[in-house]
């Protein structure tokens, strides 16, 4: 008899799980989906990029609110030039700075992410004092990134500056179709007149302007390498200024065996 209650305890038990696993399932099933719509719903239309230059980005967005939340009046200077106006020494200088494999690979550089998630491992490892084995790091403390122009040109145009997987997801999926809607020399045009320079300065021949008096189809070998080696930090450029320079003439030297896109200079 006892066995016989035993037995039925346990069959109770069991089905009890069955229920959690198969309710759990159906939730995460129906959190997947939810997310799915979502993105659908709101992903970006990359097709109209090739024909339309976007009138604003999710940067430019970001700054004005901080500038307001400041008191401060929204600050924004930008001048909108085609490709062959800017000159093919910035074109080199930022590939050379941001992107060297930029005309071969298909908006990933494998190489340069694993470089960087070594590193990162090492960096949060080191300021936490323990070791670099932990197999999922806080990304947030990442300092430098394996991120290719068309992963930046999505991220400034789209998506908010916080480091989460979750970003970088979404980054990456829009990364993926953007290569294949858009052509490189498209994709450069654009990063080339959006990316931010200074304070409230974007695009290049904004930069050329704001830094040397003249128009970005006029910048110089090291003019140009200045201004790409700026990008990490455009804003705090004065505080690191040896930093800048090193970078500079790292720049300068890698720029004449940068392989460019078909169609760029």
């Amino acid at each position: 008899m006892r066995l016989v209650r035993g037995s039925e305890h346990l069959s109770v038990y069991l089905m009890r799980i069955r229920q959690v696993i198969k309710f759990t399932a159906y939730g995460l099933i129906g959190v997947l989906l939810g997310w799915l719509i979502y993105e659908w719903l709101t992903f970006p239309d990359l097709s109209r990029l090739k024909d339309h230059n976007p009138e604003t980005t999710a940067l430019i967005e970001i700054r004005a609110r901080q500038a307001r939340a400041r008191g401060e009046q929204p600050k924004r200077i930008q001048v909108w030039v085609p490709l062959e106006k800017i000159s093919p020494n910035l074109q080199r200088a930022v590939l050379a700075g941001e992107d060297t494999n930029f005309a071969t690979h298909r908006g990933f550089d494998y190489e340069a992410i694993q470089r960087a998630w070594e590193q990162g491992r090492k960096d949060v490892a080191k300021e936490e004092g323990g070791d670099a084995s932990s197999l999922l790091p806080d990304f947030s403390k990442f300092s430098r990134g394996g991120s290719t122009i068309s992963q930046q040109l999505v991220k400034n145009l789209y998506l908010s500056s916080e480091r989460s997987i979750t970003r970088k997801l979404r980054e990456a999926v829009i990364t993926y179709f953007m290569e294949r809607t858009l052509s490189k020399r498209r994709i450069l045009e654009i990063y080339l007149n959006v990316i931010e320079w200074d304070d409230g300065v974007y695009g290049a021949e904004a930069a050329a302007q704001v830094y040397f008096r003249k128009h970005a189809s006029e910048l110089t070998p090291k003019e140009a390498a200045y201004l790409s080696a700026i990008i990490p930090s455009p804003v705090n450029k004065f505080n690191d200024s040896k930093r800048v320079a090193r970078r500079q003439r790292v720049i300068l030297r890698g720029m004449p065996h940068v392989k460019m896109p078909e169609g760029t200079g």
